[in-house]
Protein backbone atom coordinates (compact mmCIF):
# COMPACT_ATOMS: atom_id res chain seq x y z
CA UNK A 1 0.00 0.00 0.00
CA UNK A 2 1.14 3.53 -0.72
CA UNK A 3 -0.95 6.63 -0.08
CA UNK A 4 -0.34 10.38 0.07
CA UNK A 5 -2.40 12.95 1.94
CA UNK A 6 -2.11 16.23 3.77
CA UNK A 7 -1.03 16.05 7.42
CA UNK A 8 -4.08 18.11 8.49
CA UNK A 9 -6.52 15.69 6.82
CA UNK A 10 -4.73 12.66 8.25
CA UNK A 11 -4.63 14.12 11.77
CA UNK A 12 -8.32 15.04 11.65
CA UNK A 13 -9.21 11.51 10.54
CA UNK A 14 -7.08 9.89 13.24
CA UNK A 15 -8.62 12.12 15.91
CA UNK A 16 -12.11 11.12 14.80
CA UNK A 17 -11.65 7.34 14.81
CA UNK A 18 -9.29 6.95 17.77
CA UNK A 19 -12.23 7.59 20.11
CA UNK A 20 -13.40 4.05 19.30
CA UNK A 21 -10.10 2.38 20.22
CA UNK A 22 -10.60 0.40 23.46
CA UNK A 23 -8.45 1.36 26.45
CA UNK A 24 -8.24 -2.26 27.57
CA UNK A 25 -8.79 -5.34 25.43
CA UNK A 26 -7.56 -8.91 25.08
CA UNK A 27 -7.64 -8.54 21.26
CA UNK A 28 -4.47 -6.74 20.20
CA UNK A 29 -5.87 -5.99 16.75
CA UNK A 30 -8.54 -3.75 18.32
CA UNK A 31 -5.78 -1.51 19.67
CA UNK A 32 -5.10 -0.52 16.07
CA UNK A 33 -6.43 1.97 13.55
CA UNK A 34 -7.13 0.37 10.19
CA UNK A 35 -5.99 2.21 7.07
CA UNK A 36 -7.95 0.79 4.15
CA UNK A 37 -6.96 1.97 0.69
CA UNK A 38 -8.16 -1.17 -1.11
CA UNK A 39 -11.29 0.21 -2.77
CA UNK A 40 -10.42 3.59 -4.24
CA UNK A 41 -10.82 5.74 -1.09
CA UNK A 42 -8.66 6.17 2.01
CA UNK A 43 -10.70 5.00 4.96
CA UNK A 44 -9.65 5.03 8.62
CA UNK A 45 -11.49 2.72 11.05
CA UNK A 46 -11.43 1.88 14.77
CA UNK A 47 -13.73 -0.55 16.54
CA UNK A 48 -14.06 -1.71 20.15
CA UNK A 49 -16.97 -4.08 19.33
CA UNK A 50 -19.46 -1.77 21.11
CA UNK A 51 -18.86 1.32 19.00
CA UNK A 52 -17.08 1.59 15.67
CA UNK A 53 -16.07 4.73 13.79
CA UNK A 54 -14.87 5.07 10.21
CA UNK A 55 -14.06 8.19 8.24
CA UNK A 56 -12.83 8.89 4.72
CA UNK A 57 -9.98 11.33 4.17
CA UNK A 58 -8.79 13.07 1.01
CA UNK A 59 -5.62 11.76 -0.58
CA UNK A 60 -4.02 9.88 -3.45
CA UNK A 61 -3.64 6.11 -3.65
CA UNK A 62 -0.53 5.00 -5.53
CA UNK A 63 -0.75 1.36 -4.49
CA UNK A 64 -3.92 -0.13 -3.09
CA UNK A 65 -3.70 -2.01 0.17
CA UNK A 66 -4.68 -2.24 3.82
CA UNK A 67 -2.77 -2.06 7.12
CA UNK A 68 -3.54 -1.95 10.85
CA UNK A 69 -1.30 0.30 12.96
CA UNK A 70 -1.13 0.62 16.73
CA UNK A 71 -3.46 3.53 17.46
CA UNK A 72 -1.38 5.30 20.09
CA UNK A 73 1.88 5.00 18.16
CA UNK A 74 0.27 6.08 14.90
CA UNK A 75 -1.52 9.01 16.55
CA UNK A 76 1.67 10.19 18.26
CA UNK A 77 3.60 10.01 14.98
CA UNK A 78 0.98 11.98 13.07
CA UNK A 79 0.99 14.75 15.69
CA UNK A 80 4.75 15.20 15.28
CA UNK A 81 4.75 15.43 11.48
CA UNK A 82 5.35 18.79 9.74
CA UNK A 83 2.32 20.53 8.23
CA UNK A 84 2.80 19.18 4.75
CA UNK A 85 2.16 16.20 2.49
CA UNK A 86 2.46 12.79 4.15
CA UNK A 87 3.26 9.50 2.45
CA UNK A 88 2.45 6.15 4.06
CA UNK A 89 3.85 3.03 2.45
CA UNK A 90 3.88 -0.59 3.58
CA UNK A 91 5.96 -3.70 2.90
CA UNK A 92 4.63 -7.25 2.49
CA UNK A 93 5.92 -7.86 6.05
CA UNK A 94 3.51 -5.07 7.21
CA UNK A 95 6.42 -2.80 8.10
CA UNK A 96 5.16 0.74 7.55
CA UNK A 97 7.09 3.88 6.61
CA UNK A 98 5.58 7.32 7.25
CA UNK A 99 7.39 10.28 5.68
CA UNK A 100 6.80 14.02 5.59
CA UNK A 101 9.45 16.52 4.44
CA UNK A 102 12.63 15.46 6.26
CA UNK A 103 10.82 13.31 8.84
CA UNK A 104 10.73 9.54 8.48
CA UNK A 105 9.10 7.09 10.90
CA UNK A 106 9.07 3.32 10.64
CA UNK A 107 6.67 1.20 12.65
CA UNK A 108 5.48 -2.41 12.51
CA UNK A 109 1.91 -3.02 11.39
CA UNK A 110 -0.53 -5.91 11.41
CA UNK A 111 -2.54 -7.58 8.70
CA UNK A 112 -5.64 -5.56 8.00
CA UNK A 113 -7.49 -8.75 7.13
CA UNK A 114 -7.55 -9.64 10.86
CA UNK A 115 -9.31 -6.39 11.79
CA UNK A 116 -12.90 -6.43 13.07
CA UNK A 117 -14.76 -4.41 10.49
CA UNK A 118 -17.89 -2.43 11.28
CA UNK A 119 -21.03 -4.55 11.04
CA UNK A 120 -22.80 -4.43 7.71
CA UNK A 121 -26.13 -3.00 8.81
CA UNK A 122 -29.15 -2.67 6.54
CA UNK A 123 -30.33 0.93 6.60
CA UNK A 124 -33.96 1.93 6.66
CA UNK A 125 -35.54 5.39 6.52
CA UNK A 126 -33.14 7.90 8.08
CA UNK A 127 -33.87 10.23 10.96
CA UNK A 128 -32.57 13.58 9.71
CA UNK A 129 -31.53 16.25 12.19
CA UNK A 130 -29.06 19.11 12.13
CA UNK A 131 -25.65 18.43 13.62
CA UNK A 132 -25.96 21.46 15.89
CA UNK A 133 -29.36 20.31 17.19
CA UNK A 134 -28.14 16.79 17.97
CA UNK A 135 -25.04 18.08 19.74
CA UNK A 136 -27.14 20.48 21.83
CA UNK A 137 -29.74 17.81 22.70
CA UNK A 138 -27.01 15.52 23.98
CA UNK A 139 -25.30 18.33 25.91
CA UNK A 140 -28.57 19.28 27.55
CA UNK A 141 -29.41 15.77 28.79
CA UNK A 142 -26.36 13.54 29.11
CA UNK A 143 -25.38 14.76 32.59
CA UNK A 144 -28.41 12.88 33.94
CA UNK A 145 -27.20 9.49 32.68
CA UNK A 146 -26.05 7.18 35.49
CA UNK A 147 -22.29 6.60 35.71
CA UNK A 148 -22.43 3.16 37.34
CA UNK A 149 -23.38 -0.10 35.67
CA UNK A 150 -25.80 -1.28 38.37
CA UNK A 151 -28.75 -0.67 36.07
CA UNK A 152 -27.77 -0.99 32.41
CA UNK A 153 -30.83 0.91 31.21
CA UNK A 154 -29.69 4.02 33.12
CA UNK A 155 -26.33 4.06 31.29
CA UNK A 156 -27.94 5.30 28.08
CA UNK A 157 -30.48 7.79 26.78
CA UNK A 158 -33.88 7.02 25.36
CA UNK A 159 -34.36 8.31 21.81
CA UNK A 160 -38.06 8.09 21.00
CA UNK A 161 -39.80 9.40 17.90
CA UNK A 162 -43.56 9.64 17.88
CA UNK A 163 -45.66 11.75 15.52
CA UNK A 164 -42.46 13.27 14.13
CA UNK A 165 -41.36 14.53 17.54
CA UNK A 166 -38.01 13.41 18.92
CA UNK A 167 -37.95 12.98 22.68
CA UNK A 168 -34.64 12.31 24.42
CA UNK A 169 -34.72 11.16 28.05
CA UNK A 170 -31.91 10.57 30.56
CA UNK A 171 -32.25 9.63 34.23
CA UNK A 172 -30.15 8.31 37.10
CA UNK A 173 -32.67 7.73 39.87
CA UNK A 174 -32.33 11.23 41.36
CA UNK A 175 -33.21 13.41 38.36
CA UNK A 176 -34.61 13.29 34.85
CA UNK A 177 -33.68 15.36 31.79
CA UNK A 178 -36.01 15.54 28.81
CA UNK A 179 -35.64 17.35 25.48
CA UNK A 180 -38.29 17.50 22.77
CA UNK A 181 -37.54 18.51 19.18
CA UNK A 182 -39.90 18.63 16.22
CA UNK A 183 -38.31 16.94 13.19
CA UNK A 184 -38.57 18.63 9.79
CA UNK A 185 -38.63 15.44 7.71
CA UNK A 186 -41.31 12.73 8.01
CA UNK A 187 -39.91 9.88 10.10
CA UNK A 188 -41.16 6.51 11.29
CA UNK A 189 -41.80 6.01 15.00
CA UNK A 190 -38.68 4.76 16.82
CA UNK A 191 -37.78 3.81 20.38
CA UNK A 192 -34.17 2.98 21.21
CA UNK A 193 -31.69 3.33 24.10
CA UNK A 194 -28.31 4.74 23.05
CA UNK A 195 -25.23 4.19 25.29
CA UNK A 196 -23.74 7.24 27.00
CA UNK A 197 -20.30 6.44 25.57
CA UNK A 198 -21.62 6.59 22.02
CA UNK A 199 -23.30 9.94 22.61
CA UNK A 200 -20.16 11.37 24.22
CA UNK A 201 -18.13 10.38 21.17
CA UNK A 202 -20.71 11.90 18.83
CA UNK A 203 -20.43 15.26 20.59
CA UNK A 204 -16.64 15.15 20.19
CA UNK A 205 -16.64 14.60 16.44
CA UNK A 206 -19.84 16.27 15.18
CA UNK A 207 -18.78 19.83 14.46
CA UNK A 208 -21.32 21.10 11.92
CA UNK A 209 -23.89 23.84 12.33
CA UNK A 210 -27.65 24.19 11.98
CA UNK A 211 -27.51 23.69 8.20
CA UNK A 212 -25.32 20.56 8.36
CA UNK A 213 -27.37 17.40 8.58
CA UNK A 214 -26.76 14.07 10.21
CA UNK A 215 -28.59 10.90 9.18
CA UNK A 216 -29.48 8.41 11.91
CA UNK A 217 -30.52 4.84 11.19
CA UNK A 218 -31.93 2.43 13.80
CA UNK A 219 -32.05 -1.36 13.56
CA UNK A 220 -32.87 -4.09 16.07
CA UNK A 221 -29.30 -4.12 17.44
CA UNK A 222 -27.52 -1.01 16.20
CA UNK A 223 -27.79 2.73 15.70
CA UNK A 224 -25.82 4.39 12.91
CA UNK A 225 -24.87 8.06 12.67
CA UNK A 226 -23.72 9.31 9.24
CA UNK A 227 -22.39 12.83 8.68
CA UNK A 228 -19.84 14.42 6.41
CA UNK A 229 -17.46 11.55 5.53
CA UNK A 230 -17.86 9.75 8.85
CA UNK A 231 -19.94 6.79 10.03
CA UNK A 232 -20.46 5.81 13.67
CA UNK A 233 -22.02 2.40 14.38
CA UNK A 234 -23.00 1.53 17.94
CA UNK A 235 -24.73 -1.30 19.69
CA UNK A 236 -27.92 -0.26 21.44
CA UNK A 237 -28.92 -1.11 25.00
CA UNK A 238 -31.54 -3.83 25.02
CA UNK A 239 -34.56 -3.63 27.29
CA UNK A 240 -37.63 -1.52 27.98
CA UNK A 241 -36.84 2.00 29.19
CA UNK A 242 -38.44 3.31 32.36
CA UNK A 243 -42.00 4.56 32.08
CA UNK A 244 -41.74 8.18 33.18
CA UNK A 245 -45.20 9.33 32.11
CA UNK A 246 -46.56 9.02 35.66
CA UNK A 247 -43.80 11.35 36.85
CA UNK A 248 -44.88 14.06 34.41
CA UNK A 249 -47.95 15.08 36.37
CA UNK A 250 -49.20 18.60 35.70
CA UNK A 251 -50.24 19.03 39.34
CA UNK A 252 -48.49 21.79 41.27
CA UNK A 253 -49.31 24.15 44.09
CA UNK A 254 -46.37 26.53 43.67
CA UNK A 255 -45.07 28.12 40.48
CA UNK A 256 -41.99 30.32 40.61
CA UNK A 257 -40.62 32.47 37.81
CA UNK A 258 -37.01 33.44 38.39
CA UNK A 259 -34.02 34.89 36.55
CA UNK A 260 -31.91 31.89 35.58
CA UNK A 261 -28.51 33.52 36.08
CA UNK A 262 -29.40 34.89 39.51
CA UNK A 263 -30.77 31.51 40.58
CA UNK A 264 -27.63 29.80 39.31
CA UNK A 265 -25.38 32.26 41.14
CA UNK A 266 -27.28 31.68 44.40
CA UNK A 267 -27.07 27.89 44.20
CA UNK A 268 -23.47 28.05 43.02
CA UNK A 269 -22.68 30.18 46.07
CA UNK A 270 -22.85 27.00 48.18
CA UNK A 271 -20.00 25.37 46.23
CA UNK A 272 -17.14 26.36 48.63
CA UNK A 273 -18.88 24.56 51.48
CA UNK A 274 -20.08 21.40 49.75
CA UNK A 275 -18.74 18.08 51.04
CA UNK A 276 -19.88 15.40 48.59
CA UNK A 277 -20.03 12.55 51.09
CA UNK A 278 -22.33 14.59 53.38
CA UNK A 279 -24.98 14.89 50.66
CA UNK A 280 -26.43 17.92 52.44
CA UNK A 281 -29.15 19.79 50.54
CA UNK A 282 -29.42 23.42 49.69
CA UNK A 283 -32.62 24.65 51.33
CA UNK A 284 -34.94 26.79 49.25
CA UNK A 285 -37.60 28.84 51.02
CA UNK A 286 -40.03 30.71 48.77
CA UNK A 287 -42.37 33.23 50.35
CA UNK A 288 -44.25 36.09 48.71
CA UNK A 289 -41.92 37.55 46.05
CA UNK A 290 -38.55 36.42 47.36
CA UNK A 291 -36.65 33.18 47.65
CA UNK A 292 -33.97 32.52 50.26
CA UNK A 293 -31.36 29.81 49.74
CA UNK A 294 -29.23 28.47 52.57
CA UNK A 295 -26.53 25.85 52.89
CA UNK A 296 -24.32 24.82 55.77
CA UNK A 297 -21.61 22.27 56.46
CA UNK A 298 -18.57 21.99 58.73
CA UNK A 299 -16.78 24.20 56.18
CA UNK A 300 -19.16 27.12 56.70
CA UNK A 301 -22.55 28.44 55.68
CA UNK A 302 -24.18 30.53 52.99
CA UNK A 303 -27.39 32.55 52.80
CA UNK A 304 -28.63 34.23 49.62
CA UNK A 305 -31.88 35.91 48.61
CA UNK A 306 -33.28 36.47 45.13
CA UNK A 307 -36.45 38.12 43.82
CA UNK A 308 -39.09 35.86 42.28
CA UNK A 309 -42.62 35.94 40.93
CA UNK A 310 -44.61 33.32 42.81
CA UNK A 311 -48.03 31.84 42.21
CA UNK A 312 -49.61 29.58 44.81
CA UNK A 313 -48.38 28.40 48.19
CA UNK A 314 -45.18 29.23 50.04
CA UNK A 315 -42.77 26.30 50.05
CA UNK A 316 -39.59 25.17 51.80
CA UNK A 317 -37.76 22.34 50.01
CA UNK A 318 -34.25 20.86 49.82
CA UNK A 319 -32.22 19.85 46.74
CA UNK A 320 -28.85 18.41 45.90
CA UNK A 321 -27.16 21.62 44.66
CA UNK A 322 -25.17 19.79 41.99
CA UNK A 323 -28.32 18.45 40.34
CA UNK A 324 -29.86 21.92 40.19
CA UNK A 325 -26.66 23.46 38.79
CA UNK A 326 -26.33 20.77 36.11
CA UNK A 327 -29.78 21.60 34.79
CA UNK A 328 -29.35 25.38 34.97
CA UNK A 329 -26.04 25.24 33.07
CA UNK A 330 -27.68 23.90 29.92
CA UNK A 331 -30.81 26.07 29.87
CA UNK A 332 -30.44 29.06 27.56
CA UNK A 333 -33.59 30.94 28.66
CA UNK A 334 -33.15 34.16 30.60
CA UNK A 335 -36.09 33.34 32.88
CA UNK A 336 -37.18 29.88 34.00
CA UNK A 337 -40.25 28.40 35.66
CA UNK A 338 -40.17 26.06 38.66
CA UNK A 339 -43.20 23.93 39.47
CA UNK A 340 -43.56 22.22 42.86
CA UNK A 341 -46.33 20.34 44.64
CA UNK A 342 -44.84 20.01 48.13
CA UNK A 343 -41.54 19.42 49.94
CA UNK A 344 -41.69 15.67 49.26
CA UNK A 345 -42.41 15.86 45.53
CA UNK A 346 -40.06 16.53 42.60
CA UNK A 347 -39.35 20.01 41.29
CA UNK A 348 -40.01 20.58 37.60
CA UNK A 349 -38.00 23.10 35.60
CA UNK A 350 -39.65 23.48 32.22
CA UNK A 351 -40.50 25.99 29.51
CA UNK A 352 -43.94 26.89 28.24
CA UNK A 353 -43.68 25.10 24.87
CA UNK A 354 -42.36 21.84 26.31
CA UNK A 355 -38.97 21.79 24.57
CA UNK A 356 -37.24 20.88 27.84
CA UNK A 357 -38.16 19.43 31.22
CA UNK A 358 -35.77 18.86 34.12
CA UNK A 359 -37.02 16.95 37.15
CA UNK A 360 -35.03 17.08 40.39
CA UNK A 361 -36.04 14.93 43.33
CA UNK A 362 -36.06 16.68 46.73
CA UNK A 363 -33.73 15.83 49.62
CA UNK A 364 -35.03 15.49 53.17
CA UNK A 365 -33.59 17.87 55.75
CA UNK A 366 -34.05 18.61 59.43
CA UNK A 367 -35.61 21.99 59.88
CA UNK A 368 -38.38 22.85 62.30
CA UNK A 369 -39.82 25.26 59.81
CA UNK A 370 -40.24 22.60 57.13
CA UNK A 371 -43.62 21.06 56.43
Amino acid sequence: MKITCQKADLEKGVNIVKNAVPTRTTMAILECILIDASSGVIKLTANDMEIGIETIIDGTISERGIIALDAKTFSDIVKMLPENEVTISTEPSYSTCITCEDAEYNTPGKSGEDFSYLPNVQKNQPIIISQLSLREIIRQTIFSVADNENNKLMTGELFEIKDNNLKVVALDGHRVSIRNVELKNPTNDVKVIVPKKTLNEITKIVSGGIDDEINIYVTDNHIIFEFDQTTVVSRIIEGEFFKIEQMLSADYETKIKINKKKFFDCVNGATPFIIEVDKKPIIVNATNNSMSLSYSSVKGSMNRTVDITKEGKDIMIGFNPKFVLDALRVIDDEEINLYMLNAKSPCFIKDDNGSYTYIVLPVNFNNPGAN
